[in-house]
């Protein structure tokens, strides 16, 4: 294969991947995930000198290929990656037509998320710590909990996008996109309790640490990595052995709003979920939690049960 043909199918894939920064938005390890995958996809067409126009059979060797090397998430995830990018191909009229448009891999499973119990959420943040750190970590669990926001959105919060009247706080999520979501009673108790703690810590040389809402022991923005850190040193205090992490205050905000009786495109938007199927999820967790209790609650509810107090008498 010659050496230019090479070059335009890298060519391609490189413009691909900016477009997906500054069209799409994506973020950067999505991105850098894409160019992995295509990466992949580039030495199997250089090795075969085929260019850009697979025949059905090259398209079923390359998918060979993948499943012997990757795990079905991982095989599922870059076919996905290259049909996004053959669709910008024939867009551009770089390709005639998208060989993989209907090649689909078997992702994994979805197992349903844990959440925590009504009563596990209320125990875990009724502490009072006085200082810095206790006040800054009941703040941030608080807002965890009360938002569903992601811990790239918490930390990602600026000192400005807060407004105290009105109760709201605005979250920047995937793809850039800006959602409002709401502070409760505990959250602007929280909020108010961490201000002053932060207005003496914050290192006020440095513009984003001056910015941020959320601040480190050297007073800088909180990274993701130094939330999951504070969450982890909390662990012991949730008795059920559940393993505590940013995402598990989200999974436990949507669902507890189902179980409370909102409707599931609320909580699309509260989530910020740019499709109703990603919210799903938490409608068979809502579901599966109404059936444990009919089985717990019921006299019919779980077999065996009936007439077991008739027996005792």
């Amino acid at each position: 294969m010659p050496e230019t043909e090479k070059s335009e199918i890298r060519s391609l894939v490189d413009t691909y991947l900016r477009y997906l920064v500054a069209v799409r938005t994506l973020s950067p390890r999505t991105v850098d995930a894409y160019g992995v995958d295509l990466d992949r996809f580039c030495r199997f067409v250089e090795d075969e000198g085929c260019g850009l126009e697979l025949s059905p059979s090259l398209v079923r060797r390359f998918v060979a290929e993948l499943k012997d090397a990757l795990s079905p998430a991982s095989c599922a995830r870059a076919l996905s990656s290259i049909r996004g990018f053959y669709r910008y191909a024939v867009k551009q009229g770089a390709a005639v037509s998208n060989p993989f448009a209907s090649v689909r891999g078997k992702g994994r499973e979805r197992r349903l998320p844990e959440v925590l119990s009504e009563v596990e959420a209320s125990e875990l943040l009724s502490f009072s710590e006085n200082g810095f750190i206790g006040v800054r970590d009941k703040l941030l669990m608080e807002l965890l909990y009360s938002t569903g926001a992601r811990v790239s959105e918490a930390v990602g919060i600026d000192m400005l996008d807060i407004d105290t009247k009105k109760r709201t706080v605005k979250l920047l999520g995937k793809g850039d996109r800006q959602r409002i979501a709401y502070l409760g009673p505990q959250a602007m108790s929280a909020l108010a309790a961490y201000l002053p703690y932060r207005r003496e810590r914050v290192a006020s040389d440095k513009k984003d640490a001056v910015q941020a809402l959320f601040l480190n022991a050297h007073g800088e923005r909180l990274t993701r990595r130094g939330a999951g850190f504070i969450l982890r040193k909390h662990q012991e205090r949730l008795a059920s052995g559940k393993r505590l992490h940013p995402h598990l205050f989200r999974h436990s905000f949507a669902t507890h709003l189902l179980d409370r009786g909102a409707d599931i495109r609320t909580v699309q938007e509260l989530l910020g979920h740019a499709d109703l199927s990603t919210t799903g999820i938490y409608t068979h967790v809502s579901l599966k939690r109404l059936q444990d209790v009919y089985r717990n609650a019921h006299p019919h509810g779980s077999t065996g049960s009936v007439g077991k107090k008739e027996q005792k008498s």
